[in-house]
């Protein structure tokens, strides 16, 4: 009976995030004294293509970094949009890159199902030196999905928690890559 009652109550608690979350848009401060990413912490991820990655790759973008995980609901609603969003500006210099807080294999299975086409790195949810780069980038709730957005100097120019809308790319990735508001 007791592992009943535990395991409502636990479902009850993921359900209440995925609500929270599909409901709540925030933005938050930024993640350290420095307003560039460059200062940042830095970390090298193994990625789904089996290479490691660090976030100095894409220098000199625009860089949407992701923070998702396969269980999260409002994060597989908002991946298609992000997979839109880098096949129509890439061109312009955008770089979503996705940070899936999972297991690999879960994560392929996202990937493929919702045909990914930027890089996903891999953080170990068991790993505390791999969960710390969520609060390295000012997620100290490990929030999820939880997004930066990068400007091409490395400046750190726009934070969100919850679901990455359209009105949000127009208005804080979209001039960016000086793309017009109409235009997104």
């Amino acid at each position: 009976m007791n592992r009943l009652i535990s395991a409502l109550v636990t479902l009850v608690a993921l359900y209440g995030a995925t609500a929270l979350a599909e409901s709540t848009t925030l933005t938050t401060a930024l993640p350290t004294k420095s307003a560039s990413a460059w200062d940042q912490p830095r970390f090298t991820l193994k990625g789904l293509d089996g290479n490691m990655h660090s976030l100095d790759e894409w220098k000199g973008k625009v860089i949407l970094m992701n923070f998702w995980a396969s269980w999260c609901g409002p994060c597989q609603y908002e991946i298609p949009e992000f997979v839109k969003y880098q096949k129509q500006y890439a061109d312009r210099g955008l770089q979503i890159i996705g940070i899936g807080i999972d297991g690999e294999n879960r994560l392929r299975n996202v990937a493929r199902s919702l045909e990914i086409n930027y890089p996903v790195l891999i953080i170990n949810p068991g790993d505390p030196a791999q969960t710390e780069i969520l609060q390295q980038w000012g997620n100290d709730k490990q929030f999820i999905p939880y997004t930066v957005v990068i400007a091409k100097d490395g400046r750190i120019s726009y934070i969100h928690r919850g679901k990455l809308d359209d009105e949000v790319f127009r208005e804080y990735v979209a001039p960016l890559m000086d793309v017009s508001k109409e235009g997104a």
